[in-house]
């Protein structure tokens, strides 16, 4: 039996991914606009961290939509669980092109103002910042910080939004 009559099943999961890659997106534009990713680069360390803020948001939203929608008000966390690891699945798949598009079409100038930045700030030599600050290293980076957080934040949020 072919895999995609049981995809209504996920259609919440995608919907939330695809809200959040989304949101990650406006983020990074945001980013860009304020100068964080130019003549404040300095301080993006600090603030691209506030992303956490709608992304557990997001994900808070997502298991409600889905405890109401699927499961009609009652949720297990191991559902609830479920849920939040499909999401975070799609977001890990989708991630390389998430960073192709902030890397190459929202904020083309981010590695090259970084790699000035980490060099001039005495943060890492050329060679190091060349090799840590291009699309091939964000892209590992994102995806395995995808999956982890993705997964720690779901293992907190299905707590919250179990309803047995």
């Amino acid at each position: 039996m072919p895999w995609w009559p049981d995809m209504h099943k996920y259609r919440i999961e995608i919907k939330w991914a695809l809200i959040f890659v989304a949101m990650t997106l406006v983020w990074v534009g945001l980013e860009r606009a304020v100068g964080l990713h130019g003549p404040h680069i300095d301080r993006h360390v600090v603030f691209t961290n506030f992303i956490a803020l709608p992304a557990v948001a997001i994900y808070v939203l997502a298991l409600i939509d889905k405890r109401r929608h699927y499961y009609s008000g009652r949720m297990t966390y191991r559902q609830g669980f479920l849920t939040g690891a499909v999401i975070t699945g799609i977001i890990v798949f989708l991630s390389p092109l998430t960073q192709w598009l902030v890397q190459r079409v929202i904020s083309p100038d981010y590695f090259p103002n970084m790699i000035a930045y980490a060099v001039e700030a005495g943060h890492a030599s050329r060679v190091d910042a060349e090799a840590n600050f291009q699309l091939g290293s964000y892209i590992l980076q994102a995806a395995v910080g995808s999956l982890v957080l993705g997964l720690m934040t779901t293992a907190v949020v299905a707590w919250f939004t179990r309803r047995p």
